[in-house]
């Protein structure tokens, strides 16, 4: 069995910090099934560090 750091989970006020969108932004994607995978916590959304970093490095980079 490995050891696995434990890193605490993020609120939606967090990933929508670390991500530079707003809160709703990442509602409206968890309605349309995008965005970084969240769980449930009770009534409350948290999000894994890794899953959301992982996932932004999943995004293709676009040309402005």
């Amino acid at each position: 069995m490995s050891a696995h750091r434990f890193e605490p989970l993020w609120s939606v006020a967090e990933v929508s910090a670390f991500l530079g969108v707003p809160v709703h932004t990442l509602y409206a994607w968890r309605a349309k099934h995008y965005g970084p995978p969240a769980r449930r916590v009770g009534k409350h959304l948290r999000y894994l560090p890794s899953d959301v970093r992982a996932w932004f490095e999943r995004l293709e980079p676009e040309v402005a």
